[in-house]
């Protein structure tokens, strides 16, 4: 009995370690995640399936690190970066970070918007307007004394987004040895290779980089050297277990997308639903789009947590929350008040965050290799070697596009 209550104990203690990981993983299963993996299916089948496991396995070792760092520091990325270097670099790194962060509102609020357009037919400025308030709202519950609260209903949005996103695989089972050749890493021309770093961008998300740092800081403090080893053995369990979640309901919208929307003429989202609706049922065509606003309003909720968390850490300065809202929402808003398409503008916010990645995992793991601040738990050099080549292929994934696109 007493063997038993321990067991009890400690299960109860590592569950209080959960949570972190599924606020940041809210960025992989955004409404960019859901336009670049609908397309990718619609238009290439299971050409680029490998393209998400291989960002997914990715992202976890990223969010490993970025929760480690914040950890054993107390610190977020951004405040690590801002203190390693001089003022005129610090502000020109807030730069691209906050074109990122435009770029995740963009995303977030597009899908939003589309969403409720799917929905209740509300056009889609207005929507775009409704999601921003609401994912406001969501902020003001984001405190120290509200951290749980928040993590909670964010968690609780996830599930929702899980089942809109996964109901069509029941019913439309995809091809096993189709899926399986898709592991094979390979490219179809320039649109293909655009999806691809789209696709990356929209899983390896800068922002939930820079975050997760500060999530564990707000969650847990920072390390000592009594608690150091075994907390880290929680965040990595709530590592590995969002990673997964996020990554099942990736590549569940890529499976859907490529056994159910293959031949059909899907230029969009609507497309997208509509053809979900033509070949499943309007039950599961409502059941997407049900996701796909859970996913806008959770997740440009986390993204605007983010850019506060960027814009604290690099400008050392707090900035009111409706301030920086209108600094990262207003583009969006306008992009869309002047008619451009949602659906290119998702895609096209994905690239621009592929672009984002290297500068947030470059410093991250220069940061998780110094032994002086990670003495309570050094990094392995292994482990560090593989993060390098992440960063690599990340590079190497943008630079292919380039010369594609440039050869036509």
């Amino acid at each position: 009995m007493l063997v038993q209550r321990e067991r009890i104990e400690r299960l109860r203690a590592g569950s209080r370690l959960l949570g972190p990981a599924f606020v940041a993983a809210v960025a992989y299963v955004d409404p960019g995640n859901v336009a670049t993996n609908t397309a990718a299916g619609a238009r290439y089948g299971y050409l680029l399936l490998w393209v998400l496991v291989g960002a997914t396995l990715m992202a976890g070792l990223v969010q490993y690190l970025s929760a480690k760092v914040g950890w054993l520091t107390g610190r977020s990325l951004p405040a690590l970066v801002a203190e390693r270097n001089p003022t005129w670099s610090r502000r020109a790194y807030w730069v691209q970070a906050e074109v990122v962060a435009v770029a995740t509102d963009l995303a977030e609020i597009v899908g939003g918007s589309l969403a409720l357009d799917l929905l209740f037919g509300v056009p889609v400025v207005a929507g775009a307007f409704i999601t921003t308030a609401v994912s406001t709202t969501l902020l003001l519950l984001q405190s120290r004394r509200r951290q749980k609260t928040f993590e909670r209903v964010v968690t609780g949005m996830l599930a929702v987004v899980a089942v809109g996103f996964l109901a069509g695989l029941f019913l439309d089972p995809p091809d096993p040895v189709g899926a399986l050749s898709g592991l094979l890493p390979r490219l179809d021309g320039a649109d293909s290779a655009l999806l691809a770093v789209g696709m990356l961008g929209a899983t390896v998300m800068p922002h939930a980089v820079y975050l997760h740092s500060a999530l564990v800081g707000d969650r847990h403090g920072r390390a000592t050297g009594a608690d150091a080893r075994q907390v880290l053995r929680g965040v990595r369990l709530d590592v590995v277990l969002a990673m997964v979640f996020a990554g099942a309901v990736n590549i569940g919208m890529l499976l859907v997308a490529a056994s159910t929307l293959s031949g059909l003429p899907v230029a969009d989202l609507p497309d997208a639903v509509a053809g979900i609706g033509e070949r499943l049922g309007p039950a599961v065509a409502t059941l997407f789009a049900l996701g796909l606003l859970a996913s806008g309003l959770a997740s440009t909720s986390v993204g605007g947590y983010a850019g506060a968390v960027i814009t604290e850490g690099l400008l050392q300065r707090r900035i009111p929350l409706l301030v920086r809202r209108l600094m990262t929402a207003g583009p969006a808003l306008v992009l869309l008040a002047v008619g451009l398409d949602p659906t290119e503008l998702l895609i096209g916010s994905q690239v621009v965050l592929s672009f984002g990645i290297p500068f947030a995992l470059v410093p991250l793991v220069r940061i998780a290799a110094d032994a002086r601040l990670m003495r309570l738990a050094p990094t392995g050099r292994r482990t560090i070697a593989v993060a390098w080549l992440v960063v690599g292929i990340v590079v190497a994934l943008n630079a292919s596009l380039v010369v594609l696109t440039v050869l036509g």
